[in-house]
Formats: structure tokens, C-alpha cells, sequence
């Protein structure tokens, strides 16, 4: 078995993350511990076709295997995640564009599931909640500067959740599931551009929260 991933630097690696079901066992395993029954029931796929995506992201060393028990006669194994692996930048850029097509569909598959459940069971609510969108005329050291500045954020998160891990030991206050969505990206072509018309680049910030994508990079 592979040692635990926390950060992917080599191609294959990533490739082996390039199909939709594992991303989607991630973002499970992300949350809590599971069998690959309880994924199928999840995620609605058949056992089997799960069981080996599952395989798969063990061997890679992406998921460990936490529990092993006999249940009614047969082993059950329980899987979590080992750690959120992130993409380096050198590695993102070499990748073959349908590859990194198809991380991207996943992952934003999975932000917007999470969203809609969030906005249609009123989560977002929450004073200190945050959604804000803005769009930006940088340079290249421009956009690399602000690259650098979300990954700090999603780091300071990770350190964030451990103090609030260490309180939370000791009852000293509730607990709040929050989940963080960080992107940025070139913007779309704008289609007023034609008529001479320019992109809204007007900040809107509201007490929201937002979901987060499995992988990083």
C-alpha cells in the first residue's frame, strides 16, 4: 500500500483521481467514516462497481482502512479518508486537458450538490455566514499573489478546525458542520463585450456559506 497523499506531484496520481465516482467517495469520506455498502447507498451505485473504486483509492493511499469487523457472518471494512490532497500547480499544469476537465466537472458537481442542499434546508443563515463574489483585472504576478492567498485561507482552515477540534473535546461550545468553498479562476468571456459593454466587476458580500470541492490544487 502506498503511503498517505496529502500533496499529488505526480501526473499519475491525478489520473487516478480523474473519474467522478472517486471524487465522490471522497467528498463522503471527507465527512465521516464508511463501508462500501453504506457508500453505494449513498452515492445509488451498484456495490460492485463501488468496491473497486474503493479498492483503488486505498492502494493509492488516499483512504485507509479504519475498522475491520464480522458482521452477520461476513467482514465488514470501514474507510476514511486519509488526508485532502492538493494538486500542485506544476502537476495541474501537465495534465492532459481532459483530464483536468473532468476533475473540475466532478468537483463542481459536487460544490453545487452541496449548495443547493444547504440553500434549500436554510443553512446559510448564520450571521457570520459569507458569500461573496468579485471579479479583478490582474496581472500574471497579480493572479499568482492571489492564488498564494486562497491556499492560505483553505491552510488556515485546516488549523482553524484542529483548535476548534481541541474545544469542542472539552464541551466548550457546539458544534457547527461549516464547509468552505475557495476559488479562483480566468474569467468567461463577457458577451456585452461585443457592444462595447464591460464586465461587472462590483464586489456583493452577505452573511452566507459556501461548500467545498474535494480536492485542491
Amino acid at each position: 500500500m502506498s503511503k498517505p497523499i496529502t500533496e499529488i506531484d505526480d501526473p499519475r496520481l491525478v489520473k487516478a483521481l480523474a473519474h467522478p465516482l472517486r471524487i465522490r467517495i471522497l467528498g463522503v469520506l471527507e465527512q465521516r467514516s464508511a463501508t462500501p455498502k453504506e457508500l453505494a447507498e449513498i452515492l445509488d451505485v451498484q456495490l460492485e462497481n463501488l468496491s473497486y473504486h474503493v479498492r483503488t483509492l486505498r492502494d493509492f493511499g488516499f483512504i485507509r482502512l479504519e475498522r475491520r469487523r464480522m458482521v452477520k457472518g461476513a467482514v465488514e471494512h470501514r474507510y476514511g479518508m486519509v488526508a485532502r490532497p492538493r494538486i500542485t500547480a506544476d502537476v495541474w499544469q501537465q495534465l492532459p486537458a481532459m483530464v483536468r476537465e473532468a476533475l473540475d466537472a466532478a468537483s463542481l458537481d459536487q460544490i453545487w450538490d452541496v449548495v443547493t442542499r444547504a440553500a434549500t434546508q436554510d443553512k446559510m443563515s448564520r450571521p457570520e455566514s459569507q458569500m461573496a463574489r468579485r471579479t479583478a483585472r490582474l496581472d500574471e504576478q497579480g493572479f499568482a499573489e492571489m492564488s498564494k492567498v486562497v491556499g492560505q485561507t483553505v491552510d488556515k482552515l485546516v488549523e482553524i478546525e484542529k483548535q476548534s477540534a481541541q474545544r469542542l473535546r472539552k464541551h466548550e461550545s457546539a458544534e457547527v458542520p461549516a464547509v468552505l468553498v475557495a476559488m479562483l479562476f480566468d474569467a468567461p468571456d463577457d458577451d456585452s463585450a461585443d457592444n462595447g459593454g464591460r464586465a461587472d466587476r462590483s464586489a456583493h458580500s452577505k452573511s452566507r456559506r459556501r461548500a467545498p470541492a474535494n480536492i485542491g490544487k
